[in-house]
């Protein structure tokens, strides 16, 4: 149950932080020198509902008036709903320590790259109101490379956001929102697919990392959307390859 409330604050705090939650869970389950069974694995992607619902809580008011909003946070959606279904077993085997590493190595640099090229330009899209269909379905598509572990599925759609013209606080927002179906589908369809390897005792410890993970989640959120009204995604960049670096050397 300890271990249980570790990752439930890995995950709160990381989930929507662009620095892969999923990364860093594989990462501290390493460190405590806990096994990757089929079982664990699922708890990692369903303690993710409990930071899923923090979105909710924070954003209620904005999912029950804006309804096309929502539609294009459905629509941004399919990609990896597609992709994630077809390549579901590809995916599971992604999840290795060292893979994570060298993804949250790669992601680094990106991040710094794309705000060096993106220094002094200008957002071209007014608002989340303004985003047009296909821009939602170019987010959804960089957040298909978040289904390998290490990626972040936040930093890869914030990314894209800006990339294609929103400005931070829009981009962090519409990543936020596009996290429900997203996290959803990927919790419901892995308990389906693994439900017969759990046992009582693993139920237990989901609820306590779905409880953790809801707290710290909010915590994350509001925190995220306090930093980068001043600050770029370098310092996150440079966190990435550090870890990633860090762990490597751990690893060998």
């Amino acid at each position: 149950m300890f271990e249980a409330i570790i990752l439930g604050i890995v995950e709160g705090l990381s989930e929507f932080l662009p620095i892969s939650s999923t990364g860093h869970l594989i990462l501290a389950s390493a460190l405590m020198k806990l096994q990757q069974s089929e079982a664990h694995k699922v708890f990692e992607v369903t303690i993710q509902l409990g930071a899923m619902l923090a979105v909710v809580q924070i954003y209620r008011k904005q999912l029950l008036s804006r309804p096309e909003l929502l539609k294009k946070v459905c629509f941004a959606f399919l990609p990896t709903g597609i992709l994630g279904y077809l390549l579901y077993k590809v995916v599971k085997s992604f999840f290795q320590p060292s893979l994570v590493s060298y993804t949250l190595i790669a992601g680094g640099i990106a991040f710094i790259l794309i705000e060096l090229w993106m220094k002094n330009r200008p957002a071209s899209t007014a608002s989340l109101d303004h985003m047009s269909y296909r821009q939602a379905f170019t987010i959804g598509l960089i957040q298909s490379l978040s289904m390998v572990p290490g990626v972040s599925r936040s930093g890869a759609t914030i990314m894209g956001g800006l990339v294609i013209g929103m400005n931070r606080k829009d981009a962090a927002e519409f990543s936020f929102l596009l996290a429900l179906p997203t996290m959803l589908a990927a919790t419901c369809y892995d308990i389906y697919k693994n439900y017969a390897v759990f046992h009582m005792g693993d139920w237990q410890n989901i609820a306590v990392g779905f409880v953790t993970s809801f707290v710290f989640a909010v915590i994350g959120i509001k925190a995220l959307l306090k930093i980068i009204t001043s600050h770029t995604f370098i310092p996150f960049g440079i966190y990435r390859i550090a870890v990633g670096i860090v762990f490597l050397v751990f690893l060998t």
